[in-house]
C-alpha cells in the first residue's frame, strides 16, 4: 500500500468556463483545444517547478512547493492562454479559470487530499473566467514579491470548514499595476468592508464573454416584442402572448444564472423556477394561488442544498 504522510503545499486548480456548452458547439475542436491548453499549462506549472498531479474532465490540479512561483505560474498561463484566445471567434475561447491555496494536505502515493485542496478548487469555481483568485494564505505570500494586483473579495465559504476563508482575485492583462511591488496596496490588507461583492461583479464584467450573452438577451426580447405585437394586432380579447413571453423570461434569467458566480448555481436555478411557477399562477388566476406548494417544495429543496454546504 502508498505511505499516506502530510505536507505543507501550494495547490493549483484549474478548470475551463462553459467546457459543457462548448463539447455540445465542437466535440473534436474543443478536445483538441483543451489538449493544447493542458500542453502548455503542464509545461509552465514544471518550469516553475510545479508538478501536475492529476487531470480530469477539465480540470487539472497540480502543486508547488514555492507559492510565488505558484502565482508566476497561473499568470504566465492566462497571459499566453489569452494570446491562444484572441485568434479565436468570441463563442469559442477555451477559458481558464484557477484556485490557488497554501495548506496542509495528506499525501498517498502521487495523489493530495484534505482541506486544503477543496479550499483551492473552491477558490477556481469562484475565479472569473480567464482569472485568478488566491486564498489568504497566499496573499500574505506574494504580495510584495509578484508584479500584480490584487482585490479583496471577501471571505469564502467552504464546505466543512467553519470559517469564511478570505480571498483575491489576481489583477492581470487589462490590470496591470505599474507601481514597484514594494509600495503595492500589499503591505496593508484590506478589509471585508471594501464591499466584495461589487469587486466580484466587477471581475465578471471584464472576463464574462458578455457579447454572446447580449446576443442572447437581444435576441430573446426581439422574439418577446413580436409575439406582444403579433398578439395585439390579432386581438380577440385574450392576451395569449403572456405564456411565450414569461417562457423566455425564464430562458434569459437560466442564461444569466450559467455564468454568474456571485449566487450557487443550482440554488439560484431553483429560485429562478419558483418565480416562474408563481408567474404562471397569476396569469392563469382563478381565486387560488395554487403555486404555494410547489414553491414550498422548491424552498425545502434549497433549505437543504444550503444546510448540506454548511
Amino acid at each position: 500500500m502508498s505511505e499516506t504522510r502530510r505536507k505543507l503545499t501550494t495547490i493549483f486548480c484549474a478548470d475551463v468556463q462553459d467546457y459543457t456548452r462548448l463539447m455540445g458547439t465542437d466535440e473534436e475542436g474543443t478536445l483538441a483545444s483543451l489538449k493544447r491548453c493542458r500542453e502548455a499549462m503542464g509545461r509552465l506549472i514544471e518550469s516553475h517547478g510545479g508538478r501536475v498531479i492529476n487531470t480530469w474532465g477539465d480540470g487539472l490540479i497540480a502543486d508547488f512547493p514555492s507559492v510565488v512561483e505558484a502565482v508566476r505560474a497561473a499568470v504566465d498561463t492566462q497571459n499566453e492562454l489569452a494570446g491562444f484566445n484572441a485568434r479565436r471567434p468570441a463563442d469559442g475561447r477555451m477559458l481558464f479559470r484557477i484556485g490557488i491555496n497554501l495548506g496542509d494536505v495528506i499525501v498517498e502515493g502521487d495523489d493530495i487530499y484534505g482541506d486544503g485542496v477543496n479550499i483551492a478548487a473552491r477558490l477556481q469555481a469562484s475565479a472569473a473566467a480567464g482569472g485568478i483568485v488566491i486564498s489568504s494564505s497566499v496573499y500574505d505570500q506574494v504580495r510584495n514579491k509578484v508584479a500584480v494586483g490584487f482585490e479583496f473579495l471577501g471571505p469564502l465559504m467552504v464546505k466543512n470548514v467553519d470559517e469564511g476563508v478570505p480571498s483575491y482575485a489576481v489583477k492581470i492583462g487589462d490590470a496591470k499595476d505599474e507601481t514597484p511591488p514594494a509600495q503595492r496596496s500589499g503591505s496593508a490588507r484590506p478589509q471585508p468592508q471594501s464591499q466584495p461583492a461589487a469587486v466580484m461583479a466587477a471581475d465578471m464584467a471584464e472576463a464574462r464573454p458578455a457579447p454572446r450573452g447580449r446576443r442572447l438577451y437581444g435576441v430573446l426580447g426581439v422574439i418577446a416584442a413580436v409575439l406582444i405585437v403579433i398578439n395585439l394586432l390579432s386581438w380577440q380579447g385574450v392576451f395569449w402572448a403572456r405564456f411565450p413571453v414569461l417562457a423566455l423570461a425564464v430562458v434569459a434569467a437560466l442564461a444569466w444564472n450559467r455564468d454568474q458566480t456571485l449566487f450557487k448555481r443550482k440554488i439560484t436555478s431553483l429560485a429562478i423556477l419558483a418565480l416562474g411557477i408563481a408567474g404562471i399562477n397569476l396569469f392563469t388566476w382563478t381565486g387560488q394561488f395554487w403555486a404555494v406548494w410547489p414553491i414550498l417544495g422548491i424552498a425545502a429543496a434549497m433549505g437543504v442544498r444550503w444546510s448540506m454546504r454548511r
